[in-house]
């Protein structure tokens, strides 16, 4: 699954990296400790280029009754989109990227959890696969979203038995498009990113709480 992340890359360095055309007006804002249930940047298509804005962790379906089982739904299967209601139209009309820096997964040691933070090995943001809707009561509405999980790597395996999809850089603008409706084609993408251009690293257990806010979450504590 993918629970926890981190978001610290200064926003000109995401308007480049994601070709954004609205990072100017954004109210953006780091964090080393993103949790369910909190905003997440979001990229969709733009017009000229692509736009950024924020969501709220946990899939609400435009169908829904109520809006708390977003609680529920902040990972989706890669393997069984195609069969739940709740994500199989999002997949071919509502896609986006969800931007992060690392993400955090916790093994068992001893009866303990211990938290371990994954990374590229070159440092650079990257992108998770991620599906979204709009769900409205009468005067209430709300944009949320998913991240969409697959079988781990050899890296992530020891810790966990499943990791956030991670985009590869040339297929961004691919997930993105809205001409692409293709299921077959969407589904290639959401494979296990290569262990090779990743590393793992355990941290603090201040990670635990996400009131916990702090470069303090990224600090090695030692290596996995």
């Amino acid at each position: 699954m993918c629970g926890r992340f981190s978001l610290t890359t200064e926003l000109h360095k995401l308007e480049e990296r994601f070709f954004l055309e609205n990072a100017h007006s954004m109210d953006y804002q780091i964090s080393f400790n993103v949790a369910p249930g909190q905003h997440v940047l979001g990229i969709v298509e733009g017009n000229q280029r692509n736009r950024a804005g924020y969501l709220q962790w946990g899939l609400v379906p435009s169908f829904a009754k109520d809006k708390k089982i977003g609680y529920k739904m902040i990972n989706a299967r890669a393997e069984t989109l195609h069969e739940k209601v709740s994500f199989r139209r999002l997949l071919e009309r509502r896609r986006c990227l969800i931007p992060a820096d690392g993400f955090y997964e916790w093994k068992k040691i001893n009866g303990e959890k211990i938290p371990v933070r994954f990374t590229l090995t070159n440092g650079e943001p990257f992108a998770f696969a991620g599906l979204w809707d709009r769900w409205q009561s009468g005067e209430d509405e709300l944009i949320s979203c998913t991240i969409i999980t697959t079988t781990p790597n050899s890296l992530v395996e020891g810790v966990h038995n499943r990791m956030p999809v991670i985009v590869h850089q040339q297929h961004e603008q691919r997930w993105l498009s809205k001409q692409l409706i293709d299921n077959n084609e969407l589904t290639e993408m959401l494979y296990p990113f290569q262990a090779s251009k990743m590393i793992a690293y355990e941290v603090s257990d201040i990670v635990n709480s996400p009131k916990n806010n702090h470069p303090l979450c990224l600090e090695p504590k030692s290596n996995v």
